[in-house]
């Protein structure tokens, strides 16, 4: 059930307790399974000081490792990190960890599994008169995935190292846990790297305006929903101060997850802002994470929001495939009429295109380009920087020079056959008209600021020209005037961003028939409608940044995509536009 009330009296909190299958104890205090039993094998705790971090450089923090008497080496074990890791570890203290898991490895309810129990880092003073710097804020409420990699690349190999073990790479296998700002913690290092984590515990996690903590609520219902398992906990009367409040913070969490249709449980208690409560409970909330183990935990195709996640986007079923790979850095695409996809590798100077059998053929060699795009007339335009030049291949290969000393990054060929480019270095979008003469048709200004024009676009009815900033959040959109100018430059689009700096890394933009924009961002692929508003977001299919992403295949439904050294195919319930073929756009829903 959704909780809407910000108080709720106790018998009835212990009503829902009891209707989520959690035992009641309105004392909040440790249960048979926190106590240590008779014949149940312990496990040892190694202790030691990590400070020499590479993802969180110059910072001291104690971590415990406890291996499980059952751990033999035979195979690798799962692993559950504790965050805020001294709290935990204590065998005399609310939560008790080592001594449950103890029992519940033995009973069975949870597989052999390393704990993890790390502090936030400190950076100490180099006198003693000096504060040391406290990174627990840092660490723990911001967005991003700086601390997922302080997990993922650093600490679980000093652990291996250090305790001797191997810990399992399957994400099944992996889990995170925390309370307060170790809560939200826990759950963006799973939500930033659901390749690496897959349980999720969160008592009273601070999903408020801490550090940008409030935004997860509206991210869980616009994001492709990711393969997650999420226990949550707070209290009815938990803190409410200068950031939000927890306990309606926890609740528009949980509200979001249901929406979305994720695996996730919500107990609520009395208590305020104290891990009672959830130290009592941890018995039950390990049970339900691992419950049904080694049945993988898959993304949810179901929930409220399923309809606008699967039936609106994307194919049911149809997942990321890899079309090529072993690239130096793919970083342009585009298709010809008949929606065959062509990509270049800036590395290699090649560009290649799909032949008959599906698979990459070299199309031309010694061509280092960074934009692609086909024009009515059927060539293949590109936009080679290093050459300061933008040139045409006909379907045999031959080059012809369209424009020289030109500093063109990326291109857009209209229906008839003039050339819009963008010129980071200068800041400026340029067109060069059928004549092959070139004019400045925007000029960023104090008042007009593209920091950084990177992909451009027409829309289909060609009457907007749309242009990322790779250092903001905004894709900008310009009016197309009778001489073919660029006026009225607004910064329309408005994409999400993955932490405070608000630079998305917009790489590249595909538009449906509908006009929704889909543009290549450091999130993922946000599916942007006309009245500029992020209605979804796409998962990458790799780590790392999607470089370009145009639609093709048979009807235009695949959304083809390059990162780094592989391209990507993916089947949608979209239908892209071929940009020398004007389509009229429905009006949108404002």
């Amino acid at each position: 059930m959704k909780p809407m009330m910000s108080r709720i009296a106790p018998f009835l909190l212990a009503t829902l307790a009891l209707a989520q299958g959690v035992p009641q104890n309105p004392g909040y205090v440790p249960g048979p399974d926190a106590q240590i039993k008779p014949g149940v094998p312990r496990g040892k705790v190694i202790k030691f000081t990590y400070d020499t971090s590479r993802i969180l450089p110059g910072t001291s923090r104690a971590v415990s490792v406890y291996v499980p008497a059952q751990y033999d080496g035979s195979k690798p074990a799962c692993v559950m990190v504790y965050q805020d890791g001294a709290g935990y570890v204590s065998e005399t203290g609310g939560s008790r960890a080592t001594i449950v898991m103890d029992n519940l490895i033995a009973d069975g309810s949870m597989p052999v599994t390393v704990g993890i129990f790390v502090d936030p880092g400190v950076t100490p003073g180099v006198t003693a008169e000096q504060m040391a710097r406290y990174h627990r804020s840092l660490e723990y409420d911001g967005l991003g995935d700086r601390y997922a990699r302080f997990l993922i690349e650093d600490l679980i190999p000093e652990v291996e190292t250090r305790a001797n073990v191997k810990i399992s790479a399957n994400p099944d296998d992996r889990g995170v846990i925390g309370g307060s700002s170790g809560g939200i913690a826990a759950f963006v290092a799973a939500w930033e790297r659901p390749d690496s984590f897959h349980r999720v515990i969160s008592y009273i996690g601070s999903f408020t305006n801490l550090r940008g903590g409030d935004t997860l609520a509206a991210w869980i219902r616009k994001f492709e929903p990711k393969p997650l398992r999420i226990f949550m906990q707070d209290g009815a009367n938990d803190q409410s101060i200068y950031s939000g409040s927890w306990f309606l913070a926890n609740q528009e969490i949980y509200a979001s997850l249901e929406y979305s249709g994720y695996d996730a449980k919500f107990v609520i208690g009395t208590e305020g802002h104290s891990g009672r409560h959830g130290g009592a409970i941890l018995p039950e909330a390990l049970r339900w994470v691992w419950r049904e183990y080694p049945k993988p935990i898959v993304a949810s195709t179901s929930g409220p929001g399923a309809r606008h996640y699967i039936t609106d986007f994307l194919e049911p079923g149809a997942d990321w495939q890899v079309v090529g790979q072993g690239y130096g850095a793919v970083v342009a695409s585009a298709v010809d009429q008949g929606g065959i996809l062509h990509f270049a590798d800036v590395k290699s100077g090649r560009i290649y295109k799909l032949g008959a059998d599906g698979r990459p053929v070299v199309f031309k060699e010694n061509s280092a380009s960074t934009g692609l795009m086909f024009g009515p007339d059927g060539l293949l335009y590109a936009a080679q920087p290093g050459k300061k030049r933008i040139v045409a291949f006909s379907t045999d290969g031959t080059e012809q020079l369209v424009a020289q000393n030109v500093d063109a990054q990326n291109i857009a060929v209209t229906s008839k056959g003039r050339i819009y480019f963008t010129d980071p270095g200068a800041r400026r979008v340029w067109l060069l008209d059928t004549d092959k003469k070139k004019r400045v048709v925007f000029q960023s200004t104090a008042d007009n600021n593209i920091a950084y024009p990177g992909a451009i676009q027409l829309s289909p009815d060609e009457h907007l020209l749309n242009v990322t900033d790779r250092d903001s959040r905004w894709v900008w959109s310009m009016q197309l005037g009778a001489d073919s100018g660029a006026q009225a430059p607004m910064p329309f689009h408005h994409l999400e961003t993955a932490d405070d700096t608000q630079i998305t890394n917009a790489a590249g933009i595909a538009i449906d028939n509908t006009g929704h924009l889909f543009v290549a961002t450091s999130l993922g692929i946000q599916v942007v409608d006309q009245p500029g508003r992020v209605v979804g977001v796409v998962r990458k299919p790799q780590a790392g940044p999607v470089n370009s992403l145009v639609f093709g295949g048979d009807g235009l439904h695949t959304l083809y995509v390059t990162t780094g050294d592989r391209v990507f195919s993916r089947k949608m319930r979209r239908t892209g536009t071929l940009p020398w073929q004007p389509v009229k756009l429905p009006r949108p829903q404002l």
